[in-house]
């Protein structure tokens, strides 16, 4: 049941359901949906707008291509993007410890409308500059930072702790699904219809998001008696120092992405490997796509998992293992099969890690480790492209990803040596 600011009561009775069917056990559970009209709104309005940011994306890509012919101004794209949201995710962490998260969450996605709008009526005016597109990129980029703490730390407060692991799943179909789909719209509507149009279809998709933010209920942080005004980035890191178990989600996913991510080797691997090119490349990426969208589309099984430690260990040692088998296969269909694979792993990783930061950390601490968690998910696969480039130059791609994927199961298995009580993890009593 609820509370009267909507809140869900963590002492609320469950009430007695029937056994799930066999349909549910393997699909998405959809419950989250149906128990909560606000995240329900909450999930509609993230996944339509989820494509048009990522239409966006594509879209500055290709414009700044087009504008430089450089595929190094293209690159920096991404970093523009990455400092701003490293930098300003610990504090927007912080801030959505400190005000209604509601508002928060509302005016950031406003501050990113708009920037869409600025874009719309630059490339409709023809102004064509790249120093504007990087401008506006970091700005989204802060934007980004301020959002997704704020969003992270409401789902708890839309859904009783048995429901946050489908919500995270389903949150998982959103992303990948905007992923897959964004792009090729972004493609095919600036062929057509121009650079204007596509960002102009972005500000429609965020009117989903903003009308979903603007009907949650007030999303003030629970402060405990004594706390200061200000939600402290420091005293957030102190938490989190104090937490072996919410930190070893972020080391394990550090070891994921640093050590065994193939992505930035895919063009020499699609020549070198299968003798491909471009579409050998896109080939490659959606497959790992496909993987992590059916990692959501077929999660049913995840909510009755409670040992959320060591389904962690299995799926990061899963997509290490995928990614290293990956690195001696030779035929294009084998090494589609094992990136699939991979994706999937990262998806149950992703959901697990996610419900057990909301579920074992305090409300008023949520928005900061939230902070971290956005550092870790943006840093760690762009630490990763460097070091199995790095790699890949000075030995080969092969010691590059089989490497890689071997390194990240031995990092594991040593970090779950050194921390044993993670994989002891229980979800129904809840310790950082």
């Amino acid at each position: 049941m609820r509370a009267a600011d909507g809140r869900w009561l963590s002492s609320a009775v469950t009430p007695t359901t029937a056994p799930p069917q066999l349909w549910q056990r393997i699909f998405a559970d959809l419950t989250p949906l149906s128990a909560s009209a606000d995240y329900r709104r909450l999930w509609f309005g993230g996944t339509i707008s989820w494509v048009g940011q990522a239409m966006t994306t594509l879209a500055i890509s290709l414009q700044v291509y087009d504008i430089t012919r450089s595929s190094f101004s293209v690159g920096l794209v991404g970093l523009f993007s990455l400092v701003p949201l490293v930098v300003f995710g610990l504090y927007g962490g912080a801030i959505a410890d400190t005000v209604d998260r509601r508002k928060l969450g509302l005016y950031s996605s406003m501050g990113a409308a708009a920037l869409s709008v600025v874009l719309a009526a630059a490339a409709l005016l023809d102004f064509h500059r790249v120093w504007f597109l990087y401008s506006v990129v970091a700005l989204q980029a802060v934007c980004g930072a301020l959002t997704g703490p704020a969003r992270s730390a409401m789902i708890p407060r839309l859904l009783p702790v048995e429901q946050l692991p489908a919500a995270n799943a389903l949150n998982s179909v959103t992303m990948t699904f905007g992923s897959m789909v964004g792009p090729a719209l972004g493609g095919v509507i600036v062929t057509f219809a121009g650079y204007g149009t596509a960002y102009l279809i972005d500000v429609v998709t965020f009117s989903a998001a903003l009308y979903a933010m603007w009907k949650l209920p007030s999303m003030k942080p629970d402060r405990a008696e004594g706390a200061r005004g200000r939600a402290s980035v420091l005293d957030g890191l102190r938490f989190l120092g104090t937490r072996p178990n919410i930190r070893m989600t972020f080391f394990s996913d550090l070891a994921a992405m640093v050590l065994a991510q193939p992505k930035a080797l895919f063009p020499a691997i699609a020549g070198l490997w299968y003798g491909g090119g471009p579409g050998t490349v896109g080939l490659l990426v959606a497959a790992m796509a496909a993987g992590a969208l059916l990692g959501g589309l077929f999660s049913g099984w995840q909510g009755r998992i409670r040992r959320h430690g060591l389904a962690i260990l299995l799926a990061v040692a899963g997509w290490g293992l995928a990614v290293a088998v990956f690195g001696v296969t030779r035929n294009l269909w084998l090494g589609m099969f094992f990136l699939a694979l991979a994706g999937y792993a990262d998806t149950a990783s992703m959901v697990f890690r996610t419900t057990m930061l909301q579920a074992a950390t305090p409300d008023d601490m949520r928005g900061r480790l939230q902070g971290v968690f956005i550092i870790v998910v943006a840093g760690g696969p762009r630490l990763g492209d460097f070091l199995a480039g790095t790699t890949a130059d000075l030995i080969s791609p092969t010691v590059a990803v089989t490497g890689g994927g071997l390194a990240c199961v031995l990092v594991l298995g040593l970090l779950a040596l050194r921390w044993r009580n993670f994989a002891r993890y229980d979800a129904r009593s809840p310790q950082a």
